[in-house]
């Protein structure tokens, strides 16, 4: 004769591992978000990114930002370290300064 106590927990071990399976499969894929769009001539320049370009490959710190920004004639200035979090927003005004983990100038561009 069968134990009633056991087949209850069977059942019950049987439906939690169930609880435990997915749902259904997503055949969705998970591509990264698209590059922002780069600067290509001079008239779209707002951000003036063309006009600190010589400052790729130096060591960032605060007062080479403000400069880059007094300079580039930016009405903001976003710095982006690996990482971090940002907005995905485009602002053509904002000039965006990539670094690298050691904090090197790896990109300026609008954005």
């Amino acid at each position: 004769m069968p134990n009633p106590l056991r087949s209850c927990l069977a059942a019950a071990g049987l439906m939690l591992l169930a609880g435990c399976s997915p749902m259904s499969q997503s055949n969705a894929s998970h591509e990264p978000a698209p590059k922002p769009p780069r600067v290509t001539s001079e008239s779209e320049d707002a951000c003036g990114a063309n006009r600190v370009q010589d400052r790729i490959g130096r060591r960032y710190d605060d007062a080479l930002g403000e400069a880059i920004r007094r300079e580039s004639g930016a009405a903001m200035l976003r710095v982006m370290r690996p990482g971090e979090a940002h907005t995905l927003d485009y602002r053509a005004d904002r000039l965006n300064v990539h670094l690298d983990e050691g904090g090197t100038i790896t990109d300026i561009g609008c954005g």
